[in-house]
């Protein structure tokens, strides 16, 4: 590949294929499927290869904690306790960071998977690799007089972080430690707005007075102006959002669309930019101060962290970097970028493009560079913004979970942990947190688990001036979490519940009408409700509900079986169904194809094809692959949801889109159409989202199991 150009993302090589389950073990390919059933069939398929092959053409797409346990005298005396443990340490040296990845990623590479052609040795260095000294703290220029604004008391950043109520944070510390919770619930303007601030009875459990615009934030002198320009007023949502995130409240938004994407990158940029600012510009001004009074006034700030980096942004793909880093430069209007000309070549791929008939949040997540592993540095001077800082001298990490998680290193690898650098983050913006989860969210389990502990080196710190509540190991408590995401999910509630903010969280998702009602056609949709009498034992009742019920309805139908597309969420599930196709007697004359995230594109396209031509009566189809793929299958004639969708517009596409081609293509009668879902009690965030917020508690309540809608 010509240097000029970053390495291929590899969801664009392997898209489908190198991906994991969510929340289960590593990257390994499973072994390729073998059963009696489809071997006795493999001699007729080899002969009809040609004819397959071209019915193939047709069908292709276009593009294809550390816990430190050091006994109750530690535990009481933290500061001495992190002295003494620094105090065996040779004296602070720079050194070089060096971050080899290539190794730990083969490693996480597919067994079983026959990959492309060897990558040449331009593809195969590492673009985010950096070798610079390590800074210490305190390496900065003087602050530019026109900014050197006035402390203001009322300031979000005075009252969180630098001068917080004593007796206010004593409280919610131990209402948090209690895990006792004022919560104000309210609706506006469509979306419903959850809002928890720790105590039972804390005053502040209300509604945040309303911000119009950025002229009533406090922005640093700075920032005022571009930020008027972007922005002159603040939509309804933005009105909604803008207390939360600038009071420094962790905040999960369920709401994220193509459309709002701009104003919420614009959003969380402005407040990491004003934060980091805030932040360097007290340092230098106390550096100043320090050097000018000397030891004579007594004057000791409290002014920093162990470590730099005050910001980290979790995102999807290269792409996604590119326009969070993008919003930054137009925001703080740097007179020079350093590195950029290397960033555009690492992380820009403006070749790689989908035709508009894709949807829209697909071209959005995977146009362009979608490589989901990079993790760069950004640092901030007075009129330059530096890409690819080492780490230590950054101010700003933005990273994919992966490409993060390999920098941390695991406890199996011979090269030391080091997550240090984790250690002073204030702010955590998660964007496209439902394209994380298609990914594998154990990375950002694995990245929150090293967030905000006591570092294991010194790094050049001058513990005089770290701030107390950082000595005292309550920095998660100051931290803020933001998660941008386009659906709740339980993974993402679980992130946001666990938050130790002092300042409360806030939860924003809109009332949903459900998805039902957007199909575009007419056809029958029928939810089946099964009962299980806890979360773990949810899959075994699903399955036994789904083998009792939905496959003899299928046996009984006969040769009219033929156009049977079973959607399965998970690979765990769609790995037990398909065995149960291929094995058990009870769906022996039911001849099934299957395409899965680990499928490659000639087997998804025979499967395909097989499908439309009735060779196969029943469709396997994952929502990983689909989410990766896109795949507009024909020849469905009636749609089966094994399990709901975490997104609900793949409801849409698959039950109205799949079966709108089958009419357009006079497969399928109009109005013949159906769908069959199968659900229980435990898919309630699931289910609000398709059938609509009004209905969902009903179906999960009434004593009937069966609903139908047309």
């Amino acid at each position: 590949m010509p240097s000029k150009k970053g390495p291929p993302g590899r969801r664009g090589l392997h898209r489908g294929k190198v991906g994991k389950p969510k929340g289960k073990g590593g990257f390994t390919h499973p072994s390729k499927f073998q059963s009696s059933r489809t071997a006795a069939v493999e001699d007729i398929e080899s002969e009809a290869s040609d004819a397959v092959s071209a019915s193939e053409a047709e069908f292709e797409d276009e593009e294809d904690v550390q816990s430190e346990n050091g006994g109750d005298q530690a535990a009481k005396r933290p500061y001495l306790a992190l002295m003494q443990s620094f105090a065996q340490e040779s004296a602070s040296q720079a050194k070089r960071r060096k971050l080899t990845h290539r190794s730990e990623e083969s490693r996480l590479q597919p067994e079983a998977e026959a990959g492309p052609e060897p990558a040449s040795e331009d593809e195969n260095r590492d673009v985010d690799l950096v070798e610079e000294p390590e800074e210490g703290p305190e390496a900065e220029v003087e602050i530019d007089a026109l900014d050197d604004d006035e402390e203001d008391m009322s300031d979000p950043f005075e009252t969180h972080f630098a001068n917080p109520d004593q007796d206010v944070l004593k409280r919610r510390l131990k209402a948090i430690e209690s895990k006792e919770y004022a919560q104000i619930q309210s609706e506006k303007n469509g979306w419903r707005i959850t809002r928890s601030i720790p105590g039972k009875d804390s005053p502040l459990a209300k509604e945040p007075p309303t911000i119009p615009g950025p002229s009533s934030l406090k922005l640093k002198h700075r920032l005022v102006e571009a930020a008027a320009k972007k922005s002159p007023s603040f939509d309804k949502l933005e009105q909604i959002l803008y207390p939360s995130v600038f009071g420094y409240q962790d905040l999960l938004f369920a709401g994220r669309t193509v459309k709002n994407a701009e104003h919420l990158r614009r959003m969380t940029c402005l407040h990491a930019v004003n934060h980091v600012f805030k932040t360097r510009d007290r340092v230098i001004k106390n550096n100043v101060r320090l050097a000018k009074e000397g030891n004579e006034t007594g004057f000791e700030p409290r002014d920093q962290g162990f470590t730099r980096p005050k910001v980290l942004m979790i995102l999807p793909t290269r792409q996604s970097a590119v326009r969070m880093v993008n919003m930054i430069c137009s925001i703080c209007e740097p007179d020079q970028q350093e590195n950029r000309k290397r960033f555009d070549d690492s992380y820009l791929d403006k070749d790689a493009k989908f035709s508009s008939d894709r949807p829209e949040d697909f071209r959005e997540l995977f146009e362009g560079n979608d490589d989901d592993m990079f993790r760069i540095g950004i640092k901030f001077t007075r009129k330059t913004i530096k890409y690819f800082a080492q780490f230590y001298n950054s101010d700003i990490l933005v990273a994919s979970p992966l490409g993060l998680r390999m920098a941390i290193g695991s406890e199996e690898d011979k090269k030391p942990m080091d997550y240090d650098f984790l250690s002073s983050v204030e702010v955590v913006v998660v964007d496209q947190a439902e394209a994380l989860l298609m990914q594998n969210w154990e990375h950002v389990e694995h990245i929150f688990a090293h967030l905000n502990l006591q570092p294991r080196e010194a790094h050049g710190c001058d513990f005089s001036r770290v701030r107390e509540w950082y000595l005292d190991r309550q920095a998660a408590n100051f931290r803020q979490t933001l998660v941008l995401s386009a659906f709740n999910a339980p993974e993402l509630a679980e992130l946001h519940r666990l938050g130790r903010n002092w300042a409360g969280r806030a939860r924003v998702q809109p009332e949903y009408g459900g998805a039902i009602q957007e199909l575009g056609l007419k056809a029958r949709q029928t939810f089946s409700r099964f009962e299980a009498a806890s979360i773990a034992a949810e899959p075994d009742a699903r399955f036994a509900y789904f083998a009792s019920a939905v496959v003899p309805a299928l046996t009984k139908r006969g040769a009219d079986a033929k156009g049977t597309l079973i959607f399965v969420p998970s690979y765990l599930d769609f790995v037990r169904v398909r065995n149960y196709f291929a094995t058990s007697p009870a769906a022996a004359g039911l001849g099934f194809g299957a395409v899965s995230e680990y499928a490659d594109v000639p087997e998804a396209s025979r499967a395909r094809s097989h499908f439309l031509t009735g060779r196969h009566q029943v469709l396997l189809y994952t929502e990983r692959a689909h989410h990766f793929r896109r795949y507009a299958i024909r020849g469905a004639r009636r749609v089966v949801f094994y399990g709901l969708p975490d997104n609900p517009l793949f409801y849409k596409e698959v039950a109205g889109g799949f079966l709108a081609r089958s009419e357009q293509d006079l497969r399928l009668e109009p109005g013949q159409g159906s769908v069959r879902v199968l659900f229980s009690r435990y898919d309630f965030l699931k289910l609000e989202r398709i059938v609509g917020s009004k209905r969902v508690g009903r179906m999960i309540r009434e004593r009937g199991d069966t609903f139908d809608f047309v």
